[in-house]
């Protein structure tokens, strides 16, 4: 994701170390960092903050009304507080939100057209997220429209996944939503995909990566594009526009991956239908 946001930076004129200069840092899902890391960024007397989630957006906000901070996948930026509107932020705050309700609605859609006795959706999330009851509103309003019921489960840490796991299968589960951090799950691809396999439950994701790490399948934002994006943003602040003008952009592309290994490995048959929309399949 960052060669992403460098490569947008490249395109409109910026060499990092040239004419720009960058501090990379990594709040890895604590609180406690997040903050501190903003703080740092407010000595630094930074000219733009470029906060990717909820918990790095809150944080930048909370250590500055006069930063301006491009967000990433900013999710529901105007209920969580961080903007006006997505026409007219109106602070310190612009970028890009992510339409997750949408996405959270799509994503059940898709794991009821693959198992048609779709009754029961354990939710995998986290409560360490600054956003987690929002997550579940979310998932619960998309759960109401297409009438599944949902078994909500709390990744505290890595570790948590095994357990996490037995319980879905335990609650006979006929399917698993992914909700976890990045942080969390992305070190771990391998081994949560893995596990899915051997608990012969199929799992939707929101990146691509799960899926080309053996998960069933995907759907989502396209993250490099949003990254990409993020760029222009940075560009124009530093060129003198204010947050508070620069409208918020909803994404626009997006991946739908499938990985029909894995969906043998389960004994899942994809209907012919669904691998049509499919953007990738991974035989």
């Amino acid at each position: 994701m960052a060669e992403a946001f460098q490569q947008g930076l490249r395109q409109l004129g910026y060499v990092e170390g040239n004419n720009i200069f960058i501090e990379w840092r990594s709040g890895e899902g604590s609180r406690e960092r997040q903050h501190a890391i903003a703080a740092e960024f407010v000595r630094l007397k930074v000219d733009v903050i470029v906060a990717v989630g909820s918990g790095d957006i809150r944080a930048a906000r909370e250590a500055s009304a006069t930063i301006p901070i491009v967000m990433i996948q900013g999710g529901d930026a105007v209920g969580s507080g961080f903007l006006a509107s997505l026409a007219r932020p109106g602070g310190n705050v612009t970028g890009l939100a992510t339409l997750r309700p949408e996405l959270s609605g799509k994503r059940l859609e898709l794991l009821k057209e693959i198992v048609p006795k779709l009754s029961r959706v354990a939710v995998f999330a986290s409560s360490r997220s600054s956003d987690y009851a929002l997550v579940l509103k979310e998932v619960e309003l998309a759960a109401s429209v297409i009438r599944v019921k949902l078994q909500s489960l709390d990744i505290l840490s890595p570790k948590d996944f095994e357990s996490t796991f037995r319980s879905a299968a335990k609650e006979r589960a006929d399917a698993v939503l992914f909700r976890v951090p990045g942080q969390f799950l992305t070190p771990h691809r391998t081994e949560i995909a893995a596990l899915a396999v051997k608990s012969r439950l199929p799992a939707i994701y929101e990146r691509a990566g799960e899926v080309e790490a053996g998960g069933l399948m995907s759907y989502g934002m396209d993250f490099n594009e949003l990254y990409r994006r993020a760029a222009t943003y940075v560009d124009k602040i530093l060129k003198g526009a204010k947050p508070a003008d620069l409208p918020v952009e909803q994404p626009t592309k997006f991946e739908f991956v499938i990985n029909l290994k894995t969906a043998k490995q389960i004994g899942l048959t994809i209907p012919p239908n669904v691998l049509a929309r499919a953007d990738r399949v991974i035989k």
